[in-house]
């Protein structure tokens, strides 16, 4: 089978992690200016009312959109195994079974994302202030949902061969084409949050359509045939049975989140404003932890479907050393700089507070998050996702709620929410060292 793309069961490890993470860190740093760009131009443009709007939908999109990215991540470990042990029919099947699963997921999560994103805010305590632009925003994004499912469907079946620069060239493209379009819609056309919203759907199906095109056209086994998109069970049961806990843990991680938004929102707009534009500030400072993260899920999918056990191993000691080092690198920076960045998406003094405060309570401790991240990856890619879901649901969804309905109400102070973050990541890492030191997880 010739390949195009060089497999990771072969050369220099960190070479090879390190070719693939590039493309992927370029890649991530496009994805992340979808919104971000909303929240710049909308922050600018509109003011901090309908900055608050869209911050507020942040957590609520992931929620819609984690349970299938995550079965998305488990279809592209099985078709990373497959590649790695040159199965052509394998990936054959685990390609067209994916795609089917998507466009029927991307389907689903329209028709749920435009009826329950009005209730949803309800129980969120979204100020009344807010509510108005924030349905807007959430009901024209979700009306693009089949776009961006079938993106990550097509950028997970990519990766899984080893290519991440078409992804990059394609997000590049949509990246320009989703800050014309907001300038366009909000400045000149006077469209409001929901402008902000149309132009991220219209640039989502863009790259859609790109990557649909690239496997169309590629003449390596993992072609795509409209005519072959079809469910085969067994394979379904082998993705959903890898993809289901990655699913399930997004999905309620980002409710718990959801749910620490809500105690956000009873702080006021400008409490709202100041930890979106936080989110964003983390979002691309952790593009380089989710690269290598993605990179090793990958070369420990691909290797173990090679069958090389010690160079798993050593793979996986290399990228997670990696990430811990550049998480904290990163986190102070963002201690050091973070008035002006935060002042970057609103100069409102009260915003400025509230996000400078955030920052400087999580970004020293980062390095906890990227360890629970890349050891969560190298399970995944080993197949054992439910591991992290179970780790993960318990210290970043029932801790977190608990401590935040306990603390809360005995401080009334916004401080709670903000140092229930690295309370968590520091549980959760420590025991998944004692775990991954512990268990024999490459089998």
């Amino acid at each position: 089978m010739a390949k195009i793309f060089a497999p990771m069961t072969s050369g220099s490890i960190s070479k090879r992690m390190v070719s693939f993470a590039l493309p992927l860190l370029l890649g991530n740093l496009f994805q992340q200016l979808y919104n971000t760009v909303d929240s710049l131009i909308v922050g600018n443009f509109l003011g901090s009312t309908a900055l608050a709007a869209v911050s507020s939908s942040g957590s609520l999109i992931f929620m819609l959109i984690g349970f299938f990215s995550g079965i998305s991540a488990g279809a592209g470990v099985v078709v990373s195994r497959y590649f790695g042990a040159e199965d052509e029919d394998g990936i054959h099947c685990a390609v067209h079974t994916t795609v089917a699963f998507g466009l029927v997921a991307g389907v689903v999560m329209t028709v749920a994302g435009i009826l329950l994103s009005p209730q949803i805010l309800l129980w969120m305590g979204t100020p009344e202030s807010v509510m108005p632009e924030s349905v807007t925003y959430l009901q024209v994004y979700f009306y693009g949902s089949l776009g961006f499912v079938m993106y990550n469907i097509f950028v997970g079946i990519l990766q899984a061969v080893g290519d991440s620069r078409h992804p990059l060239y394609y997000l590049m493209i949509s990246s320009v084409i989703n800050l014309v379009l907001d300038i366009v819609f909000i400045e000149n056309f006077h469209t409001g949050v929901g402008g902000a919203a149309l132009a991220t759907v219209i640039s989502q199906v863009f790259s859609a359509i790109l990557c649909l095109i690239q496997l169309l056209r590629t003449h390596e086994s993992y072609r795509l045939s409209i005519a072959d998109i079809r469910f085969d069970v067994k394979m379904l049961k082998q993705i959903i049975r890898i993809g289901l806990p990655s699913g399930v843990q997004n999905s309620i991680i980002a409710f718990a989140n959801v749910v620490v938004q809500s105690y956000i929102n009873a702080f006021g707009e400008m409490a709202m404003a100041g930890y979106g534009a936080y989110s964003k500030i983390e979002g691309f400072a952790f593009l380089p932890i989710n690269s290598f993260t993605m990179a090793m899920t990958t070369f420990v999918g691909q290797n173990l479907g090679a069958r090389q056990e010690e160079r798993t191993k050593k793979g996986a000691r290399f990228g997670i050393l990696t990430t811990v080092i550049l998480a904290e690198l990163i986190g102070v920076g963002v201690f050091l700089l973070a008035p002006q960045l935060i002042a970057a998406f609103d100069s409102t003094p009260d915003v400025i507070y509230f996000g400078v405060e955030k920052a400087r309570t999580a970004a020293l401790f980062y390095f906890l998050l990227a360890f629970s991240h890349s050891v969560a990856a190298v399970l995944r890619g080993a197949g054992k996702a439910v591991v992290p879901m179970v780790i993960m649901m318990a210290f970043w969804c029932v801790i977190r709620v608990a401590f935040l309905a306990v603390s809360i109400p005995l401080t009334h102070a916004i401080q709670m929410v903000y140092v229930v973050y690295p309370l968590t990541w520091g549980l959760s890492s420590l025991v998944f060292f004692f775990y991954y030191k512990r268990a024999n997880w490459v089998h």
